[in-house]
């Protein structure tokens, strides 16, 4: 069966008022598995960023990466208005996630995360 990858940009955080990790992924469910097992070293593992609140899919990784670019200029409130107009309870989505893909190959190989050690909750040093 040919894996399905899902090119998307996204959101991770530890709690409600917590927080949060905006990055990019060429297959969310294995990048978003990946954080909640702590394999990414530094940020995201030091604050226990695990659940995935929001996420846009995209057709292009290049389209994703400049949309996670675009996302981490914002202010703090600007995103998290983003995230409450579609997720209010700022839920974990990744459950629901999963049980989109069930039988269709997931996860698969490797993502392309953007989780670099070092930077702040959106990117930045």
């Amino acid at each position: 069966m040919r894996e399905r990858l899902l090119i998307a940009v996204y959101v991770v955080a530890n709690k409600r008022h917590g927080t949060l990790y905006i990055g990019v992924t060429s297959n969310l469910v294995h990048c978003v598995q990946q954080h909640r097992d702590g394999v990414f070293e530094g940020f995201t593992k030091k604050y226990s960023l695990k659940r995935l609140v929001w996420y846009a899919e995209l057709e292009r990784i290049d389209d994703a990466i400049h949309r996670e670019s675009a996302l981490k200029k914002y202010k703090r409130d600007w995103k998290i208005n983003l995230i409450e107009r579609e997720n209010p309870c700022r839920d974990d989505l990744y459950p629901g996630l999963l049980r989109r893909f069930e039988g269709h190959g997931w996860p698969g190989r490797a993502p392309l995360c953007s989780a670099p050690p070092g930077h702040d909750e959106f990117g930045g040093k």
